[in-house]
């Protein structure tokens, strides 16, 4: 799997928000008992024989301590915050009702390490580890005051309610936020790079619109490969916007050269894909996809340049660019040649399986086909609209 320089850093304030918590939740829930049931409480009622977190609990917390430091270890950071959660609720679930079964206690439900897994639990920005928390929160009181028959049980319940609200309000706020940086995030890298294709296009006017039309391509067929996350599609997206980057180096005269180029001038041609890459080595957001950049011309039987890499040594989306960057370019005029029609390109690209093109892409190609003759035909109608506004 493709794990980014963006995803590494998402790992690390994982990581780092989950000790944090762990600190947080330890340190309150031992603090609170022996400050409050072990102290306060035996001092000035001596008698008190109420309410306190079992020994079971405290052992299986104890346990949990080194489960989570292995589990961080092993970046598998995401999961101590559920089995934190779903332990401790479960074990505290037994030891109520077990204790107030056999007690004649009045029953007292909650306590101050509830409260702040509620409240604190917005910090990791994520949904589905709220709800667990508000619902199963919840489920706790209704599962012992069912049990204990004890309608006091609702008080708790209502009180946390309003602490999911409050909770909630935190938690869309900071989503809230965390969207906005990264739709403008986008939106500046995409501009920059459309900003660098019309630059090369201006140098190029053969191959204006190629790359943004590549990328629609490439886009598409990606989706439906059903492995790309939406989050690597708008960085796969932007690198296959600046697959051809590395012409800006190549002499104007050899672009747009209109009979056969001699072998130098095709050598020189073939340098592009590896200035590209060096070109976005560093930009971050599409340095991770360097390899669509660079590889985006070598082909399933491995005579493609630069490096000829063969089969499944080169990278899936970059086996994914190769065919949209091919179908476009037959699809597209060049200064050579008028452009061919779509069922003649579609079934050259057919024809190029095993040999030019993955097959299991080829495969996918068919399938969605139709969509990347819609997706050709909206495009040229709104240039052509564009043109026409603009004489």
């Amino acid at each position: 799997m493709r794990y980014s320089e963006k995803y590494a850093n998402l790992a690390k304030e994982e990581r780092r928000t989950t000790i944090w918590f762990l600190w947080l939740f330890y340190g309150i829930f031992f603090l609170y008992d022996v400050v409050y049931y072990y102290l306060t409480v035996y001092f000035t009622d001596p008698l008190y024989n109420g309410e306190r977190s079992s020994i079971l609990v405290y052992l299986v917390l104890i346990i949990l301590i080194p489960i989570a430091i292995y589990l961080i270890r092993n970046e598998k950071t995401s999961q101590v915050k559920y089995l934190l959660f779903l332990v401790f609720t479960s074990v505290n679930i037994i030891s109520e009702i077990i204790f107030y079964s056999s007690s004649d206690v009045t029953y007292r439900s909650g306590n101050i390490t509830e409260i702040v897994i509620i409240l604190f639990s917005p910090i990791f920005v994520n949904k589905s580890f709220f709800y667990l928390v508000s619902l199963g929160t919840l489920a706790k009181y209704l599962i012992v005051g069912l049990a204990l028959w004890e309608p006091v049980a609702i008080l708790p319940a209502i009180i946390t309610i309003i602490l999911i609200i409050v909770a909630s309000i935190i938690l869309y706020r900071f989503i809230a936020y965390v969207r906005a940086i990264e739709t403008s995030y986008d939106n500046q890298l995409e501009g920059i790079v459309k900003g660098v294709i019309a630059t090369l296009e201006l140098k190029d006017p053969y191959t204006r619109g190629h790359s943004e039309r590549v990328a629609g391509y490439a886009r598409l067929l990606a989706k439906s490969a059903k492995q790309i996350k939406e989050e690597e599609l708008k960085s796969f997206y932007y690198a296959c916007l600046l697959h051809d980057i590395g012409k800006v180096h190549i002499p104007d005269s050899i672009l747009s050269k209109k009979g056969k180029l001699t072998d130098e001038e095709f050598e020189i041609i073939k340098s592009h894909p590896t200035v590209g890459a060096e070109a976005v080595r560093n930009v971050e957001g599409i340095a991770e996809y360097i390899d669509v950049i660079k590889h985006h011309h070598e082909r399933w039987d491995g005579n493609g340049y630069p490096d000829r890499l063969k089969g499944e040594q080169i990278s899936l989306l970059t086996r994914i660019t190769s065919v949209a960057d091919a179908f476009d370019a037959m699809t597209s005029s060049r200064s050579y040649r008028a452009a061919l029609p779509l069922e003649v390109a579609y079934q050259r690209i057919i024809d190029g399986s095993g040999t030019q093109f993955d097959p299991e892409v080829v495969k996918l190609f068919k399938e969605i086909y139709p969509s990347w003759v819609e997706f050709h035909d909206k495009y040229n109608n709104k240039k052509r609209g564009e043109i026409n506004e603009n004489p």
